[in-house]
């Protein structure tokens, strides 16, 4: 992340989102703290000596942060509106109802020893697998984090859809997915058998 970025954020999570530097630790430095061990799974002892922090320190305002973060999901999220009639777009303009497309993706993690093989890729990687989707502006619409990369996407789909505020879909509207998923309301795969890539 750059300087300018990060000092965008730090902005938008004191202005929009009401966090506010104290006595000691400033907002730029809490969110400092917090990027360190999000982005680079850094420990409390590691950002404590970084930061000159004590432990409590760096605990407590990795958690404001967080849910300040949490509490501004909207504001990082972007919301669902269906591909229109009018669409210019020759990607998009043949997907009338379209919300935009989801996929699964992994990104490796570190895990207690014992849980490894839950994690574990078909690649071989240590791993989460991240469910994300995009709308045709290619911005996150709905992301959902936290399964082993030893889950099939399907199943992490089902599990996002069954949550109490998971994903919705409504009548007539649906999103594109790939293979990995089932062909059923509201989520449209390529048919079997078929190229879809313009070289073939």
């Amino acid at each position: 992340m750059d300087r300018n970025a990060f000092g965008r954020l730090c902005y938008l999570l004191e202005h929009s989102g009401g966090l506010s530097s104290t006595k000691h630790v400033t907002v730029a430095e809490q969110v400092a703290m917090f990027l360190s061990v999000i982005a680079h799974h850094k420990k409390t002892c590691v950002v404590k000596h970084d930061f000159l922090r004590s432990g409590r320190t760096v605990t407590k305002h990795f958690y404001v942060v967080l849910n300040t973060v949490y509490k501004m999901s909207h504001a990082f999220l972007a919301k669902a509106t269906p591909i229109m009639d009018d669409c210019c777009d020759p990607r998009w303009r043949w997907f009338k109802g379209c919300f935009g497309a989801l996929d699964g993706t992994f990104i490796d993690v570190r895990v207690p020893e014992q849980d490894k093989d839950r994690y574990r890729t078909r690649k071989g990687h240590i791993a989460v697998n991240v469910l994300g989707i995009c709308n045709s502006n290619m911005q996150f619409i709905y992301v959902l984090s936290g399964w082993e990369g030893s889950a099939a996407d399907s199943r992490v789909l089902r599990d996002a859809i069954h949550r109490p505020h998971g994903l919705r879909v409504p009548s007539g509207n649906y999103y594109l997915c790939d293979n990995g998923y089932t062909n059923a309301d509201g989520f449209l795969t390529p048919y079997r058998g078929v190229r879809y890539h313009l070289n073939e």
